[in-house]
């Protein structure tokens, strides 16, 4: 059957998601260009003219997996809830025990980042971004009493650090850690973070 004729846009947005799922499949440094090509059935050239080079198409598929994890973010953390409601939401969410997907993407994203300026920018963005909307959420329950919080930027950092290192643990070494325990680990975390006794965490689950 002929292939359906995109836009520029479209092809563009295939091409990227195509090229997520083969570096999730194969690793930055192993995936190539005809890998995504073969995937949609098209020419390596039409990979090419979107994207001049297997690193400018590795950077926009990070940066376009960011964007998405982003956008979920900024959903989670926009409801009309509570600001301990969507700090915990989003924590859960973005948890390796959570249902955020593309934990391996981004430990490959990590690793190519010591050797590809391009992709550090787009990890570096996307840490900022995370830890900043983290930040602003929780000033925001400082401000509405829910909780006590003397350094913000500090919660945002450990509370990334240990969710991340979390993050290795359960993708990378299978049995180091059980999903369960890694979850207590991270409710124990957010409670101490922000001043919190467990029984105010766990009446959020009611």
């Amino acid at each position: 059957m002929a292939r359906v004729r995109l836009s520029v846009a479209e092809r563009r947005e295939e091409l990227l998601r195509a090229a997520v799922e083969q570096i999730e499949a194969r690793g930055v440094a192993a995936v190539r260009i005809a890998d995504v090509a073969s995937a949609l059935g098209v020419s390596n050239a039409l990979v090419l003219y979107h994207f001049s080079t297997k690193e400018k198409l590795v950077a926009a598929a990070f940066r376009h997996a960011a964007e998405d994890d982003l956008a979920q973010l900024r959903k989670l953390l926009g409801r009309r809830t509570t600001a301990l409601r969507r700090l915990r939401s989003a924590v859960r969410w973005y948890a390796p025990t959570g249902q955020a997907k593309g934990w391996r993407l981004w430990i490959e994203g990590w690793a190519g980042a010591l050797r590809e300026p391009a992709l550090q920018e787009v990890t570096r963005d996307l840490d900022r971004r995370w830890k900043a909307a983290i930040t602003e959420v929780v000033r925001e329950g400082m401000t509405a009493g829910e909780f006590h919080c003397p350094d913000p930027d500090g919660t945002a950092l450990r509370l990334t650090a240990l969710l991340d290192g979390l993050a290795v643990q359960l993708t990378s070494y299978p049995g180091a850690v059980s999903r369960s325990r890694a979850q207590e680990w991270v409710d124990e975390a957010l409670a101490r973070e922000l001043g919190l006794g467990a029984e105010t965490l766990s009446a959020q689950e009611r």
